[in-house]
């Protein structure tokens, strides 16, 4: 695998990506399973099982978590552009720039694995 020396704001944004969204995730597991308020619901039992799916009501977001929300994608809309644009790609071509693009997913997990 060939070495990449990418720049520290390019790692950076990397970085702020990969915590907005496990942020983001994490924040999403505590809302409702509708972000509109919507009736409950629950299945037939399937043949041949004992599992019965369902949803209890949901009340849907309210204000303040429609606007986290909304702030998470901006926030990761905004990073997401500023990886994939950064000027650092116009230096790399064909399988090269696949690859890079690849390592720098995983750059700061090295980084954390020589740290330690």
């Amino acid at each position: 695998m060939p070495k990449y020396h990418f720049p520290e704001d390019l790692r950076a944004a990397q970085l702020a990506l990969h915590q907005t969204r496990a942020t983001s995730e994490q924040y999403a597991t505590t809302l409702p399973w509708s972000a509109e308020p919507m009736s409950g619901w629950e299945s037939d039992k399937q043949f041949h099982s004992t599992y019965r799916s369902g949803k209890p009501d949901s009340p849907g977001y309210t204000e303040e978590q429609a606007a986290d929300v909304t702030r998470f994608r901006a926030e990761l809309l905004r990073l997401s552009t500023e990886v994939v644009t950064h000027p650092y790609w116009q230096s790399l071509s064909g399988p090269d720039l696949v690859d890079a693009r690849m390592v720098l997913r995983h750059a700061h997990e090295v980084a954390e694995s020589e740290a330690a």
